[in-house]
Parts: C-alpha cells; sequence; structure tokens
C-alpha cells in the first residue's frame, strides 16, 4: 500500500529561504582525512544546538522500497522520467534478500497521470541485476538499462525496453563487451536524435576485482555505444572514445561518469578526485566528440600507492545538462584527498558544490584549485562558482554537527543534480547535504536542498526540500532530479531513519529504504529581499538602456568591502570593479561598458557577505 508522506493542498509552494551568508566547517574537521575504508570517530569538543523546525510545504509520495541501500558509488544516474502527456516512470535498484541479494535488480513503478502503482515486488530483469537507469524511448515507449551480476558467464548489461510506457511486457536485450572483456558494469543510457529514438550507452570493463580484465591498456575502461534501431545493431559498438583512451587515463572507477542527450547534443561527464574532471561533448549525434578538461588533476596518471600532496577534488559525484543555446552546465561535489603507500584518503568534512559552464574558464591543476575555503590559490568564487554548502541552520554563526558522519566517500554536500528549466530559463541545483538541527544523538542527517540560477551568473536562496516534521529522523539521499518541467520540479531520493549505509561505508544493521517522489512547486528564490542582507541597498542603474556610461547607487548600513560584477545573460564574467572598503551612507559607482556588445547583461553588487543582483541593457 502506498504511504503519503506529507500531502499539501497549496497551489503554490512557499518554503524558508536561507541567505547566502556562508558559515563555515571548522579547520579541525576541514584539515581531517581518513583512510578510506579504514575510518574513524572524531572526536571535537563542539556543542549542538536544537531549534524548532521550520515547517515546508510539499507533495511527497512513497513509490517503492528496498533493502538494498547503495543506489551508487558516486554519481546518481537519471532515474525518473516525466513524459509531455503528464506521465512518468522511475527505476532504482531494489533487493529485499540481505546479506547477499541474489534477489537484487531495477524496481520500477509508473505513474499514469492519476496515481502511482503499488509497490513492486520483484524486479523487472531475468537475472540478478544492478544500478539501473530509465530514459524515454521513441514516440511513447521507456527503456532501462542495468548490469547482470552474478548470473554465470555471459555477464554483462541487460536492456529492457517497450513501445507503450507503462504497459505491456517488456522487451529484454543481453549486450556483452567486447571479446575477452564481456563482463560490463555500472552502465548509463541517454536517448537523443528524432523523437529519442537513438540510443547512447556508457559502460566500463569490469575491473580485475570484479572477475575482469585490463582493456587496450586501462585497468578499467569507459565505452561507448550508439544504436539507431532499438539495439539490433550498434554503431560505434564498445568504443573506447581516443581522447579517454590509456594515452590520457590508466583507467576509470564505477560511477564517475554520466551521459546527457538532447536531439544531436550528447554530453559525456567524467570525474573523481584521482583522474581530474572532463567534458566531452558531441554536436552531431556521437559522430566526433571534443574534450575539454575542467579541472586538470595535479598528479596525472596516478597509480595506487603514489605519493602525493593534500589536494582539493572533486569528489565523484556530478550533473550536467544544455541550455537552449546547447551550452553544457556541470555541477559537481567537491572534497579533499591525498595519497601514500597506506591507500589514499578521503576528508569527510570538506564540502561544497562546483559549478562551471562552457562560456567560463576551467580550473587548474593548483593543489588548492578547488579549495571552497579561500585557501591560496582557490579558484573557487562564492555564488558563481562555488553553489552549494552546508547551512547554518539555526542562524547560530556556526556549524552545530555531531562528530561522527555517514560513510559515502563524498563531501558534506553533495550528490549533486541539475536541469536548465527551459520554460523559464533557470539553472535549478538539488543536491543532499549533511544537516544541522537534525540528529538521532549519534550522526547528522543528511537533507535535500535546492537553489537556482535565471544564468548561472548568481544564486538564489537555498531551500530545504526535507525540512518538515515528517523528515524529522529522516535520511534523505541520492536525489535523482527529472530533466522535465512546467511549473514545478520532480524528483526521486532514498530515506531511511539511519544515517549512512549499510551496503558499504557505515555498514549499518539492514533495514527498510523508501523510494520517495517529489514535486516541488519551489520559487528558486531570486526576491531581492531574499537574497541580500540588512547591510546594502542598490539602486538600478541610470540611465537604463544606457550607451557608454551608466551609474549605479550603492547604499551601505555599515562599512564593508564592495564590489560590482558584471556578467552576459549566459554567466560569463565581463568586467569587475573592486572599490575596496566603503564607508555606511550613498557611494556611487560608474559603469563603463565601451567595448561591449549591445544586449541585456546583469551586475552584482557585493558588500561583505551580502550581494543584490539586477539588470541592465545596453544599447
Amino acid at each position: 500500500m502506498k504511504t503519503e508522506v506529507f500531502i499539501s493542498a497549496c497551489v503554490l509552494i512557499s518554503l524558508t529561504g536561507f541567505s547566502q551568508k556562508r558559515v563555515m566547517i571548522s579547520k579541525e574537521w576541514q584539515n581531517y582525512g581518513v583512510r578510506i575504508d579504514n575510518y574513524v570517530k572524531q572526536n571535537p569538543e563542539e556543542q549542538q544546538l536544537i531549534l524548532p523546525l521550520k515547517n515546508s510545504c510539499l507533495l511527497e509520495e512513497d513509490i517503492g522500497t528496498t533493502y538494498y541501500d547503495l543506489q551508487t558509488m558516486a554519481s546518481t544516474q537519471k532515474r525518473i522520467h516525466v513524459f509531455d502527456d503528464g506521465t512518468m516512470g522511475a527505476v532504482w535498484t531494489m533487493g529485499f534478500d540481505y546479506t547477499a541479494f541474489w534477489d537484487r535488480g531495477t524496481g520500477y513503478n509508473y505513474y499514469d497521470g492519476a496515481s502511482w502503482g503499488p509497490f513492486p515486488d520483484s524486479i523487472i530483469e531475468s537475472n540478478r541485476s544492478g544500478w539501473p537507469e530509465y530514459a524515454p524511448y521513441g514516440e511513447n515507449g521507456e527503456i532501462v538499462v542495468s548490469h547482470i551480476s552474478g548470473a554465470g558467464e555471459a555477464e554483462g548489461l541487460t536492456l529492457l525496453k517497450r513501445e507503450n510506457k507503462g504497459t505491456g511486457d517488456w522487451e529484454e536485450l543481453n549486450f556483452l563487451g567486447p571479446p575477452d572483456c564481456e563482463d560490463l558494469k555500472w552502465p548509463r543510457i541517454a536517448t537523443g536524435g528524432v523523437s529519442n529514438s537513438v540510443i547512447h550507452l556508457l559502460a566500463v570493463t569490469a575491473p580485475t576485482s570484479n572477475c575482469g580484465f585490463p582493456y587496450q591498456g586501462q585497468e578499467v575502461a569507459i565505452l561507448y555505444s550508439r544504436s539507431f534501431d532499438g539495439g539490433g545493431n550498434w554503431n560505434p559498438e564498445n568504443y573506447v572514445i581516443p581522447d579517454i583512451d590509456s594515452s590520457y587515463y590508466n583507467g576509470f572507477s564505477a560511477d564517475v561518469y554520466e551521459i546527457r542527450a538532447d536531439g544531436d547534443n550528447v554530453g559525456i561527464l567524467i570525474g573523481d578526485p584521482w583522474i581530474g574532471l572532463l567534458l566531452l561533448k558531441s554536436t552531431d549525434g556521437g559522430d566526433t566528440w571534443t574534450k575539454t578538461i575542467i579541472w586538470d588533476h595535479p598528479y596525472p596518471f596516478w597509480i595506487n600507492g603514489q605519493e602525493t600532496d593534500t589536494f582539493y577534488c572533486a569528489d565523484g559525484a556530478h550533473s550536467l545538462d544544455f541550455d537552449d543555446n546547447g551550452i553544457t552546465h556541470v555541477v559537481f561535489g567537491i572534497n579533499r584527498t591525498y595519497s601514500d603507500a597506506a591507500g589514499s584518503y578521503w576528508f569527510p568534512a570538506v564540502d561544497g558544490i562546483g559549478y562551471w559552464n562552457e562560456n567560463r574558464p576551467t580550473f587548474s591543476n593548483n593543489l588548492n584549485a578547488l579549495s571552497p575555503y579561500g585557501d591560496p590559490g582557490s579558484e573557487l568564487e562564492e555564488n558563481y562558482s562555488l553553489i552549494g554548502w552546508t547551512q547554518d541552520v539555526n542562524q547560530n554563526g556556526q556549524l552545530d554537527i555531531l562528530e561522527d558522519w555517514g560513510r559515502y566517500y563524498l563531501g558534506f554536500s553533495s550528490m549533486p543534480q541539475i536541469i536548465f528549466d527551459e520554460s523559464s530559463n533557470i539553472l535549478v541545483l538539488v543536491f543532499s547535504s549533511v544537516t544541522e538541527t537534525y540528529d538521532n544523538g549519534a550522526q547528522n542527517y543528511r537533507h535535500l536542498w535546492m537553489r537556482g540560477s535565471p544564468n548561472g551568473s548568481w544564486w538564489g536562496a537555498f531551500h530545504d526540500l526535507t525540512n518538515d516534521l515528517s523528515h524529522l529522523y529522516d535520511e534523505c539521499v541520492f536525489p535523482s532530479l527529472a530533466t522535465f518541467s512546467d511549473d514545478a520540479y520532480y524528483l526521486t531520493y532514498q530515506r531511511d531513519n539511519e544515517p549512512g549505509l549499510a551496503v558499504r561505508g557505515d555498514l549499518d544493521e539492514y533495514t527498510e529504504n523508501q523510494i520517495t517522489f517529489m514535486t516541488t512547486y519551489l520559487g528558486v528564490g531570486f526576491n531581492e529581499k531574499e537574497i541580500s542582507g540588512e547591510i546594502l541597498s542598490v539602486s538600478q542603474n541610470q540611465p537604463n538602456p544606457f550607451r557608454g556610461e551608466t551609474k549605479v547607487k550603492v547604499e551601505l548600513f555599515e562599512s564593508a568591502n564592495v564590489s560590482l560584477t558584471m556578467t552576459t545573460l549566459t554567466g560569463q564574467k565581463v568586467q569587475e570593479l573592486n572599490k575596496g572598503p566603503l564607508q555606511p551612507g550613498v557611494n556611487i559607482i560608474t559603469i563603463d561598458a565601451a567595448g561591449l556588445k549591445p544586449g541585456v547583461y546583469f551586475y552584482t553588487v557585493k558588500a561583505g557577505d551580502n550581494s543584490i543582483t539586477k539588470k541592465m541593457i545596453i544599447k
């Protein structure tokens, strides 16, 4: 029987918003690193303060359950799709028979426009499987890919498709890797072309730890395949794209990649602490590829046991989407790492969500390039390229987090999902973050947080999507955000009452996990009162529209360092004026736009930790 977690009759949702003012974790925790799979508890003396919870207004419904709680090793697959007619399909890794989980495979549920179906109690594959991804297929169909596990010698991938979503038998196809490396793992799928008729498939060769073999000089190779006829024929098939072959990388890890398709635009995002972060993009449906290194790794061709310095890194969880101009937007979790002969290390309390798009410069291989804490050499800027972090929920100026943390081998804030809402030209970010004031007495829970941006150049308020009393004892993780939106945004996620995992990491007791569907009509927080502080007032530039020079009146209510940043509609910075410390009162900033093309721009005035953004027009 379905469980309705919390249903509101609200027509318009209004959630409590948190300003962008950031409170950082203590230096002691920032610098606390532990060897992966050798986690020990930390006991800094921190006082916890719990204040009354705030209510939010959302529509949620449980659509399935699972005892197998490891939905991904790093990046979350697209596991929900909203069709044009308002129907939806959703998948997840499902298993009940712990600890071996011989019944593991894909749980599937369908929303027919009026209601979700009953909880599934059996998987849709004929073999033990895992790690599904879901996509639309053809005029009215759907397709799922997962990897077979423990079924025999002919292991590989399972493709399940049907021409009419939500009804009829699944057609099941087996897809194998190349000779001597037939066993493929941790797949991704996307559909593009006309009516989602072209299938784009990613998978990796099984590592030796999973009884696999090296392939073309790589311990684990990423293989790309494409089909124009529903999986009957593939061209290319099991193809190593040259820019990610053994000339550039020793190999890859599980679940540190994803693929998106929109017509002829196809994007592959790959990244983790030990390979960097890179984008492969095709504008011709997968025929040719262009590589962009978004974050350049300081230790190319790193191998296990190689000694390194400590450096900030992409944590392996990330997401991408295209805007209506075909520009790729990317978000990624941030962590810190180093390696020695004993193994590699993870910094549980390092915290941040990074953002980049194709109109921006990339990040260098400086050890601190991705530092979210302003270390020398950091190339991140809050609310511009650093867009997510753990929130000071009780607004007391410190983060009151207990001393033990659920182990996902990701940052405090991670599992990001991004979509570009073409109906309103808004970027929407959802991520999971360790959240103060919610705990079980030993560990704080992770909540789902959301914020938005009109163009990527500035970001609105933070909103806790799971701060209702019904989530008082819920760990909310592995969000998957549907690429479709209308007046609402749609996602699924996993929740239970214990921070961390049973299958991996914490090795908690097995318990039932809910797969929850959420609809939010969230206004993403572009109200100036919501994103500005108490010390700043900014006028509309005059004249506007203008040519040459224009003036902006900035009123300060206390002394502050003031800067003005000017960006294009796509978020490209074109001018920055650092005015230094200014006194309380009215100050005039003159903008000289000589040399800039006519069009719409944004200007952001920042005073201390407060900022206001407005639009200007150059004639």
